[in-house]
């Protein structure tokens, strides 16, 4: 398993070095000016400085606050709907035509209303955040509430558990990896949709920063921008596998079944 990962850092890396190749010799070849597109050499110093001056983390965490925030909305609403739809699924025939409409729509497309509506300030981009979330994660929710293994519930039903300690006790947790996964999409979604946000309406942040950038015409601090959003994005995504990861295997070593069903096994019942 090592000397597959092993090797597969290394063809990323070979990768890598072939993009920063060709993108310098296409800043060098004249096709496009040095002011248009510059070397992987000059985006990497206007990198640094906004590293070494600060000014790169302060747009960062301004970014990274109004993601945990709208995610957190997102998540704390997608679990109660897909705890509804899985406990009264008769209510869901009331919202379930809307939230499919809902989905269908951008929340970009949304903006010009929101500012209208709560200004430029964080309302608006919480509720795009939340827009752009909420319905990976319903729908992830929803899913793994609904395909619980049939033999886990006849083991809660032989011991008289009913319809709400079955959902606490054997849906919830073998519904916890489809949770997972829908919360790693929902962030990647948060993410998409705050950068959108921030280069329409706001003073700080990483979409705020490449807008100034391109307003200024520095083509190496756009391309700076794109790349931190990129690296965030990576470290969120992996942060969210390993936790993934790390669940599966508790399930699969049978450690999230109910007490009664391992006191069962334990006993040779």
């Amino acid at each position: 398993m090592k000397n597959k990962e092993k090797r597969r850092r290394i063809k990323t890396g070979i990768v890598i070095l072939l993009l920063l190749a060709a993108w310098q010799v296409a800043s060098m070849s004249g096709i496009w000016s040095a002011y248009v597109l510059p070397s992987p050499a000059k985006t990497g110093r206007a990198l640094w400085v906004m590293i070494e001056n600060g000014v790169l983390f302060q747009h960062i965490m301004v970014s990274f606050k109004r993601v945990l925030e709208g995610f957190t909305i997102a998540f704390a609403l997608a679990f109660i709907g897909g705890v509804i739809a899985y406990g009264i699924p008769s209510l869901e025939e009331f919202y379930g035509d809307v939230l499919e409409f809902m989905r269908n729509v951008p929340p970009i497309s949304l903006i010009a209303l929101l500012i209208l509506w709560f200004g430029i300030g964080e309302v608006s981009k919480i509720i795009i955040i939340v827009l752009a979330s909420f319905f990976p994660m319903y729908l992830n929710i929803s899913k793994g509430f609904v395909s619980t293994d049939h033999k886990l519930l006849e083991v809660g039903s032989v011991f008289g558990l009913n319809r709400w300690e079955t959902f606490y006790r054997i849906v919830l947790p073998a519904a916890i990896p489809d949770i997972l996964v829908g919360m790693r999409v929902g962030l990647g979604y948060s993410w998409r949709a705050i950068i959108g946000a921030e280069m329409i309406a706001a003073s700080k942040g990483l979409g705020y920063l490449i807008l100034d950038a391109q307003q200024m015409s520095r083509s190496d601090k756009v391309i700076a921008g794109i790349i931190t959003i990129g690296l965030v994005g990576i470290l969120s995504d992996w942060l969210f596998k390993l936790l993934i990861t790390k669940v599966i295997r508790r399930e699969m070593t049978g450690q999230a079944l109910p007490n009664s069903e391992n006191e069962a096994v334990n006993t040779g019942r």
